[in-house]
């Protein structure tokens, strides 16, 4: 892999990860709602998940799931479950807890929860794994030093580190907009969108693909 071929990676990596979206939906609403470092850790979350898809990728698993439907549907169905029953708890929240703190939660708890929310919304998602199946190889060499292997591990982390960025950069924005929005019915229709995409990410996984 020579420089020219990275960076035309990672312009793509970035100029995906800038396309709007439901993960980038998500990370904005939870950010709005929850704090930065709510959003921080949801990034690093989906971040993360990406060094799962591309073991997968380059070990040849997501030619399997591509081969076998039956594999595909069923993560696909675990995926949009997981989404769901994140859904029914945003529902389920009461609103004063949407309403902005002067201090937010910063546990271990609450870091850890928003990026297990984050991780597995990414890994549970096999699109994402045939998505890196068309795109890592295209930027592999085959006249390299080193294994293609190590490669795409490389360009997956590479694609991970700017993703975490990207998203935390979202987060800090989000965050720091939504201090001048205390209006309850900005924090009403926050919680109502919230809902509205991870049921949409759902659906989608399940019927549009």
């Amino acid at each position: 892999m020579d420089v020219n071929s990275f960076l035309a990676f990672l312009v793509a990596a970035i100029s995906l990860t800038f396309l709007p979206g439901p993960d980038n939906m998500y990370v904005i609403t939870e950010s709005l709602s929850r704090g930065f470092k709510r959003g921080f850790s949801l990034s690093l979350g989906l971040a993360s998940g990406v060094l799962v898809h591309t073991l997968l990728t380059a070990s040849g698993f997501a030619l399997l799931i591509k081969e076998w439907p039956a594999l595909s549907w069923f993560i696909r169905l675990a995926g949009a479950a997981y989404l769901l029953y994140l859904a029914y708890g945003a529902w389920r929240e009461k609103p004063e807890s949407f309403q902005w703190q002067k201090t937010e939660n910063s546990s271990p708890k609450a870091f850890w929860t928003s990026f297990r929310k984050g991780f597995l919304m990414n890994v549970l998602n096999p699109k994402v794994t045939l998505f890196f199946l068309a795109l890592l190889p295209q930027f592999v060499s085959d006249s390299a030093s080193w294994s293609g292997f190590l490669q795409m591990l490389f360009l997956g982390a590479t694609f991970m580190v700017q993703a975490a960025l990207i998203f935390s950069l979202m987060a800090a924005m989000s965050s720091y907009f939504g201090r001048f929005l205390q209006s309850p019915i900005f924090w009403k229709w926050s919680r109502i969108l919230q809902i509205t995409i991870l049921s949409f990410i759902a659906v989608g996984m399940l019927f549009l693909g």
